[in-house]
């Protein structure tokens, strides 16, 4: 199969920190080599995500601003140009590595982007693919054997595209939080595609998902399980979330807006309630009135990407359907500028994905 393969391929390059001229489209990139224990899948689709406009913009930090955010990879910022970014990796293995059974050649893989440096759930030491090493949006990625999945579902391979980054990142928050059967939950961001994913999750949990969203983004939340839905930008939030659960009670705050919001997500969580985030698209730098952390002994996460065992969860609620695919756009991936220009617009509910030109032709 291996002596089959092109010698080259189409992929974008990240080229360096900036704007969107820092994303290069070439027909010319290399086949990834493959070490030991490795695979090579021939992508079909692969999701998009803010971690990649984040990384581009340099919002994780960049050598030449060290006062920035600093990475927690182990040995410093894992991230060097060019650099095939991507994330939520769907397609076929093409080839294998020495030793890796030969019977893995044709599977069907949705791929697991974290690359684990420990063999425990800590997550103090992980980094993930599309920037510690190449990524999906190319028309092939090379990638550990065991991070390669196989899933049993009838889905579409655009459709299984738009649930690994997101979701993973959702599930991890909840398991954190630990929210429970039965339990209240309040997503931020609940249009977007780990908001979106969460609300979807908390329902696989038997937990009751209320939402903040945009105008206009309503309806499609509340369609994929959405208890109530508040619209961000109310002058009183924590009246209207009162309003919209009846006045029960807020057990969990998922939050991936942060900005102005956070207070008044302190303010609404219950006594001993649980706050947790995965992002900051409000804004990353908050106020918080320390007398409502200690006062209503709460408890706040930070949480990112997630473990082995919360991606096995994933790929058992897809496969007991329990979670539906939400597809906001297909892009070419000759079109990635583009692509990208839309999903920082954020006019969209779910996920867009982008496929190999080939792919779309086929």
């Amino acid at each position: 199969m291996a002596d089959r393969l092109p010698a080259t391929m189409a992929a974008v390059l990240l080229t360096g920190h900036g704007g969107l001229e820092k994303l290069v489209y070439r027909t010319d990139v290399p086949v990834p080599r493959l070490a030991p224990g490795e695979v090579l899948v021939k992508v079909s689709a692969c999701g998009m995500n803010n971690t990649d406009v984040w990384v581009r913009e340099g919002a994780y930090g960049t050598e030449e601003d060290p006062r920035a955010v600093s990475t927690w990879r182990r040995q410093g910022n894992t991230l060097t140009f060019p650099r095939t970014q991507g994330t939520d990796t769907v397609g076929r293995i093409a080839a294998i590595g020495e030793g890796v059974p030969a019977s893995r050649i044709g599977e069907r893989v949705m791929v697991d982007f974290s690359i684990y440096n420990r063999d425990d759930d800590s997550l103090a030491d992980i980094d993930y693919m599309g920037h510690g090493r190449d990524g999906g949006y190319a028309e092939y990625q090379a990638v550990p054997s065991e991070n390669a999945h196989v899933v049993d579902t009838t889905m579409s391979d655009v459709e299984l595209a738009t649930f690994c980054c997101a979701y993973l990142t959702g599930e991890h928050m909840l398991e954190r939080a630990g929210l429970e059967t039965g339990e209240r939950v309040l997503v931020t961001g609940a249009s977007g595609g780990v908001g979106s994913g969460i609300v979807q999750l908390a329902r696989a949990r038997g937990a009751i998902p209320y939402a903040v969203v945009g105008a206009g983004k309503e309806q499609a939340v509340l369609d994929i399980g959405a208890e109530a839905v508040v619209t961000r930008g109310v002058a009183d939030l924590p009246a209207a979330v009162a309003e919209a659960t009846g006045g029960e009670p807020i057990d969990v705050v998922a939050d991936l807006v942060g900005g102005s919001m956070f207070n008044d997500l302190l303010r609404i969580l219950r006594p001993e309630g649980r706050y947790t985030t995965a992002g900051a698209i409000g804004g990353p730098v908050v106020q918080l009135d320390l007398r409502t952390m200690y006062l209503k002994q709460l408890r706040l996460h930070g949480s990112s990407q997630g473990t082995r065992a919360d991606f096995r969860r994933l790929v058992r609620y897809i496969e007991q359907g329990r979670l539906k695919a939400l597809l906001g756009g297909v892009y070419p991936l000759s079109d990635f500028r583009r692509a990208q220009t839309d999903f920082m617009a954020k006019e969209f509910v779910g996920k867009l994905v982008v496929r190999p030109d080939a792919m779309l032709a086929d």
